[in-house]
């Protein structure tokens, strides 16, 4: 139903478009929540073919008013980040990533590895990404700088654990150096998570020197090989720019629908780490339009962004982006993109990265193993993405189904599929497969495979192309069978898998990962309903209910040969309920508790 756009209000805020069954398909911002729909819906709108096509499945449309437009903002992230739409870019890491902290804010600061940046006075060096470099960096201060790194509270002195044994830990904990020796110990190891080669390496030696002086030769002698290790440390590091601060770069590279995008993280100059993204079946081809919502979706996460963000494109809307930023990071940010200068070849860099990761996805083996696949099953087009279905009947209890997903090269779990056989009853594979095959292809929309396999022969095959038939769905299908390994096309063919070939085990491995999710599935209900307890059933009886019931008469038989009154007289109950407990709880008498 297309929304009547006069009903919107012309205030900034947040819209939903919904799909069949409520499906949340796409969350946008606005400045103006009408004319922004307007866009959409109006006949006159010359839509991109995704937009063009996501419209065709809106059947709702909400809304929600906000002050502002940085409130539309921070609402629009959470419910991307809740619904995760199919039409709004999604980042399949959702991991938050690693920093180093210095808890500067008790009296006797530690080191730590975190993935949550608070607001709590402490000091976050970070992110890692890879988290290698952090390991790496926080086994080094570990080794060196002997700050501690246990979570004990040094409110009054106690022994020394094996850390210090270890000659790893100086051992504030049982006063043998003052808090004012070990808040030096602290500074060098901010000095060295912030780069501050120069300042630091200069502190080291005048120390090393004073020890020399006063002819306490050992001490200095350590203090010199922390040196000496500092300078290896320092020339491992990769440093671009130390003019610059720290400064995230972003830089992308698309072709129609899909965008690779690299994030380059430099700190004090230092690179100290880089995460590329694959982003598929982008809304707009708009550079602006993916570039405002990867970062909104990308620093929606814990992640303090730093002073300034260089981006191979200026995000459109930068003004509530901008102010989200900063309420983000607590200071001044700011997001550019200059056309000269050191900046810019970094931005240069960025984008360079981002385009050999777009082309090393893009040309995949899978491509050429799509055409395998054709010439080995006879099809009229060679297939880059392959659905699979299987049906799980053990013991023939529990009866499911389910369906896989892979695509360019590899499994796509987002598109997997779980269903409980509803339809049919009885013991009927062909009746069952027939019914998953129909659910789940009437709810794919878009998302239908140019090859559907069937984990099973000739009859599994037919009924599920019956399945297609009803929904109007032509698209290549093709049985995978056992004992011996075959595939079984719809015209009769049968073609033997057994020649070790890459389409013959891409085949297989499809069938068998659909059949460990089928059976995964199956054997998670059985187990289920093998643990549950009878009283779990009964309507009215809730967990504190139950409890009581055990308690009382200590097991399921003692209730089944209770009283009405018994029960009545419990906590929580009265003769109504007790008699319906007794009446069901008596028809099922051989359930297990």
């Amino acid at each position: 139903m297309v929304p009547v756009i006069p009903d919107f209000p012309l205030d900034p805020g947040v819209y939903v478009f919904k799909g069949v069954k409520e499906k949340v398909l796409y969350v946008g911002k606005a400045k103006n929540l009408r004319n922004r729909l307007r866009s959409y819906f109006q006949k006159s709108a010359k839509l991109e073919p995704r937009k063009q096509a996501m419209v065709k499945l809106i059947r709702d449309v909400s809304f929600i008013v906000t002050a502002n437009e940085l409130e539309a903002l921070i609402l629009e992230a959470s419910l991307i980040k809740q619904y995760k739409p199919r039409f709004n870019i999604i980042l399949r890491d959702d991991k938050n990533y690693p920093y180093i902290r210095i808890t500067t804010a008790e009296k006797w600061p530690r080191i730590e590895v975190v993935r949550r940046v608070k607001n709590d006075g402490n000091l976050y060096f970070g992110p890692y990404i890879p988290a290698q470099a952090m390991w790496e960096a926080f086994d080094f201060i570990r080794r060196h700088f002997l700050i501690r790194t246990c979570g004990y509270s040094l409110d009054k002195p106690m022994r020394p654990c094996i850390q210090y044994q270890m000659g790893r830990c100086i051992a504030p904990c049982s006063d043998r150096i003052s808090r004012t020796e070990y808040m030096k110990v602290v500074e060098d190891v901010r000095l060295f998570l912030k780069g501050e080669k120069k300042e630091l390496l200069k502190k080291l030696k005048n120390e090393m020197q004073r020890l020399s002086d006063e002819m306490r030769f050992e001490e200095a002698a350590k203090v010199r090989d922390r040196i000496v290790n500092l300078n290896k440390a320092f020339e491992s590091q990769k440093i671009i720019a130390p003019e610059l601060g720290d400064i995230d770069i972003i830089g992308a590279y698309g072709e129609g629908d899909v965008v690779s995008v690299q994030v380059l993280f430099l700190r004090n100059g230092i690179l100290i780490g880089a995460k590329e993204f694959f982003i598929e079946n982008v809304l707009s081809s708009a550079a602006p339009e993916t570039m405002h919502s990867f970062i909104e979706l990308f620093y929606s996460k814990d992640i303090i962004p730093p002073p300034a963000l260089l981006v191979s494109v200026i995000p459109r809307e930068t003004g509530a982006l901008t102010s989200w930023l900063r309420t983000k990071k607590g200071g001044r940010v700011r997001i550019e993109s200059p056309s000269r200068g050191k900046k810019h070849e970094l931005i240069k860099m960025a984008e360079d990265n981002a385009r050999i990761h777009f082309n090393s996805r893009k040309k995949t083996p899978a491509d050429s193993l799509s055409v395998e696949m054709k010439d080995k099953l006879g099809l009229d087009n060679a297939p880059t993405s392959i659905g699979a279905f299987d049906v799980s009947t053990i013991q023939g209890s529990e009866p499911v189904g389910a369906f896989i997903y892979w695509r360019d090269g590899e499994f796509k779990k987002d598109l997997y599929r779980r269903l409980k056989i509803r339809e049919v009853q009885g013991m009927d594979d062909y009746a069952m497969m027939k019914e998953i095959v129909g659910r789940t292809l009437k709810n794919l929309e878009d998302k239908i495979p140019d090859l559907i396999i069937i984990d099973g022969g000739k009859g599994q095959l037919e009924v599920a192309r019956r399945a297609m038939d009803e929904l109007g769905i032509s698209v290549q299908i093709a049985g995978v069978a056992k004992k011996p390994d075959r595939a079984v096309l719809i015209d009769g063919r049968v073609i033997d898998l057994e020649d070790r070939s890459k389409a013959s085990l891409l085949l297989k491995k499809i069938r068998d990962e659909v059949h460990r999710f089928a059976i995964s599935f199956h054997r998670k209900l059985r187990d289920k309903r093998l643990t549950e307890s009878p009283l779990e059933k009964v309507h009215g009886i809730g967990p504190k209910k139950r409890l009581e019931l055990l308690r009382h008469f200590s097991g399921l038989e003692n209730i089944r040969n209770a009283s009405v009154e018994e029960i009545a007289k419990l906590k929580g109950f009265n003769k109504e309920v007790a008699e319906k407990l007794l009446e069901e709880l008596r028809e099922n008498g051989n359930a297990i508790i």
